[in-house]
């Protein structure tokens, strides 16, 4: 009988509140699915890290990328255009997981190639039902590129 050999999910959140960082790490660390997390808390070190950068020369290549709108240094707007406008990065699904529910955000996200457009819900249990839902999704039913 053959062994199957199980490779965790690698996961990059893209998120400068701690809070809702800790969530969405509680959130996924109760997932079916074996997941590594790494977090940068801004625009700049999210894209150092997927171009591995600096301090970031060995760092994992994300399966997926959650990542917030309203970042310091770079938006997540931009970091969202950088990934999709970088052919070693743009295959990299990305899920906009934010706060903002404005429809030009939304629209923006969506022109500049995002996977998905979560909003953020407010109370403690309807955030980790949404996250559980990306969960399910994302790493549960979709297929996603090893890179």
């Amino acid at each position: 009988m053959t062994k199957l050999s199980v490779v965790p999910i690698e996961i990059l959140i893209v998120e400068d509140n701690p809070a809702d960082v800790d969530l969405t790490k509680l959130a996924l660390k109760k997932a079916k699915v074996m997941n590594i997390v790494n977090v940068a808390t801004d625009g700049e070190e999210a894209m150092a890290f997927l171009r591995r950068e600096g301090k970031y020369a060995e760092a994992p290549r994300p399966d997926l990328v959650l990542l917030d709108l309203n970042l310091p240094k770079k938006s997540g707007m931009e970091v969202l255009a950088d990934i999709k406008n970088d052919e070693s990065l743009s295959c990299i699904p990305v899920i906009m997981l934010t706060s903002s529910e404005g429809e030009m955000d939304i629209y923006k996200a969506y022109k500049s190639h995002a996977n998905s457009y979560v909003t953020k819900p407010v109370e403690l249990d309807q955030f980790m039902k949404a996250i559980k839902s990306l969960e399910d999704f994302w790493l549960a039913v979709v297929k996603l590129p090893r890179g």
